[in-house]
C-alpha cells in the first residue's frame, strides 16, 4: 500500500484498509437482517429489497410523524469492532443482528464527519447523514444492550455507538471483502448527529 495516508481526497487506512465484512437485508421491518452474498444499492432509494427502501422515510415511527420526510436512513452501517468491544460485556452479536445493512472493519464510522462518502467496490457510494439513534428494540433484543450502545467521551459528551446512516449517491453491488474508500467532505467538518 502507498505510504501516504491521503490520496486525492481519498483517505486509506495505512495498515488495515477498510473492508466490508458482511451485507444484510430484510424485506420486513424486523430488528435483525439476514446476511446475503451481496446487496444492490440503488441511487436515491437505498438497499433493493430492504424494508427501508425509498425516497421518503420508511422507519415506522418516523412515517407516523411525517411520511413525506426525505429518507436519510437508506443504509445502516455498523463497524464490526463494536461487536469485539461488546463481547466481553456478554453481548455475542453477529453481522446483521442489530439491523445493519453493511458491516465494516477498519473504518472508524463514528468519527467520520457528516457528508463523508464511502465508496464500496467499483461503483457504489453512500453519503453519511447521521447516527443511528439507539432505540428500545435493542433492549428487547438483549437486556442491557441499549445502555451498552451509549458512552461518554473525555469531554463528557454522549457517544452513540449503534452505527451510522446514509443515503445512496451511486448505485452498485456491495459484497463481503469489498474494499471501502473514504472521501471526506470539504471543511469545516460537522459531527454526525442523530438522524
Amino acid at each position: 500500500m502507498n505510504e501516504r495516508a491521503t490520496i486525492d481526497k481519498f483517505v486509506l487506512a495505512e495498515s488495515v484498509p477498510g473492508v466490508v465484512v458482511a451485507v444484510s437485508t430484510s424485506p420486513r421491518h424486523n430488528f435483525s437482517k439476514t446476511n446475503k452474498e451481496s446487496i444492490r444499492l440503488v441511487e436515491g432509494l437505498g438497499v433493493a429489497g430492504d424494508a427501508h427502501f425509498g425516497t421518503t422515510v420508511q422507519h415506522l415511527v418516523r412515517v407516523r410523524e411525517d411520511p413525506g420526510r426525505p429518507n436519510l436512513r437508506q443504509v445502516h452501517l455498523v463497524h464490526s469492532e463494536l461487536f469485539d468491544e461488546l463481547r466481553p460485556q456478554g453481548f455475542d452479536l453477529v453481522p446483521g443482528e442489530i439491523g445493519e445493512n453493511v458491516t465494516t472493519r477498519g473504518v472508524d464510522l463514528l468519527k467520520l464527519p457528516k457528508g463523508t462518502r464511502l465508496h464500496f467496490g467499483n461503483t457504489a457510494v453512500v453519503e453519511l447523514t447521521g447516527l443511528r439513534t439507539p432505540c428500545r428494540q435493542l433492549e428487547r433484543h438483549q437486556a442491557g444492550l441499549l445502555a451498552a450502545m451509549r458512552d461518554q467521551d473525555q469531554e463528557g459528551n454522549l457517544v452513540i455507538k449503534s452505527g451510522v446512516m446514509g443515503m445512496v449517491l451511486m448505485s452498485g453491488t456491495v459484497k463481503p471483502n469489498d474494499p471501502i474508500r473514504i472521501e471526506l467532505p470539504d471543511e469545516p467538518h460537522q459531527r454526525l448527529g442523530k438522524v
